[in-house]
């Protein structure tokens, strides 16, 4: 472990703005004006360096049986070990994703878990009220929280499973709400009130701003203006849930109708088409202006063997 964080000091620590040194012989100048990472900031170089570089580098203490004599990086041993033992890939479970939550710490006490100004309660906390945890740092207890989502959080209770317990006033936000958006209206909205007053009124602007931030459906489309009694007009009506309205009917438009019915167009068609062919001698129907062009009747055909 120490060789590890030797390693780390010499191989990544050293080169980062604002590095200090063992003692203060190694220390620049002006270090701590160089000095502009934050703890999140430095743990992401740190994890980028690990995965980009110390994953790669090879090291003396790994060896494989049949290539004694090369040194291997943590990921090619990694390599030859998933090649020998394989792997079962498992997709993580709701369990999985709140053991993965950022962890912090904090104590329990007769009004729930207090966090940024956010009053957590429930139930199961009424037995370890005040007391101390038997697994925590300094007594306290094991929570993990959503950055995305700080409505409710998950605490570590001694049977060590993840209990959810819901922020007093998470009935009233009826949306995700980020830390982000909560240190805003924390910044934004003057406390006037005490502590409980100002709570629930951040919960009010959380939850106005947050409606306000919603997309909303669109408007169904107006129907088309049409006539009660025709055909369009009896299908908006029919469409809206109502009862298609009773046609007008006069005698002219029952002439009308007559004439556009099906029987009276087929009746028009074979008139006409009487009209336009005709007969010869050999009873061949003619097509007018065809000339000498005929069609072919079967059964006449037949009757002249």
């Amino acid at each position: 472990m120490e060789r590890t964080f030797g390693s780390i000091n010499t191989l990544f620590a050293q080169h980062v703005t604002g590095y200090t040194g063992s003692h203060i012989l190694q220390r620049g100048e002006m270090a701590d004006d160089e000095a502009r990472f934050s703890v999140a900031q430095l743990q992401e170089l740190l994890d980028e360096w690990i995965t980009a570089c110390w994953q790669h580098r090879p090291h003396d203490g790994l060896r494989h049986p049949l290539l004694p004599k090369k040194a291997l990086s943590p990921g090619e041993m990694w390599g030859a070990l998933l090649g020998a033992s394989g792997y079962v890939p498992l997709p993580l479970t709701g369990a999985d994703y709140t053991e993965l939550l950022p962890v912090r710490f904090h104590p329990v006490t007769g009004r729930g878990i207090r966090i940024n100004y956010r009053t957590y309660d429930h139930a199961v906390l009424n037995e370890h009220r005040g007391r101390p945890s038997p697994t925590g740092p300094g007594g306290k207890w094991e929570v993990h929280l959503n950055p995305h989502d700080v409505r409710q959080i998950y605490l570590r209770l001694p049977d060590g499973h993840l209990h959810e317990i819901p922020w007093i006033h998470r009935d009233h936000v009826h949306a995700p709400m980020s830390e982000t958006t909560w240190r805003h209206l924390r910044a934004t909205l003057e406390q006037r009130a005490e502590h409980g007053a100002h709570e629930a009124a951040l919960a009010e602007a959380a939850d106005q701003i947050l409606r306000h931030t919603r997309p909303t459906a669109p408007a169904p489309p107006a129907p088309p203006c049409a006539t009660p009694g025709t055909r369009a007009g009896n299908a908006v009506f029919q469409a809206a849930g109502g009862e298609p309205a009773a046609p007008h009917r006069t005698a002219a438009g029952a002439a009308t109708q007559a004439e556009d019915s099906l029987e009276a167009l087929d009746a028009r068609s074979h008139a006409a088409r009487d009209d336009r062919a005709s007969t010869d001698a050999s009873g061949a129907l003619t097509l007018p202006g065809s000339g000498a062009l005929t069609l072919y009747d079967a059964d006449q055909e037949a009757e002249l063997w």
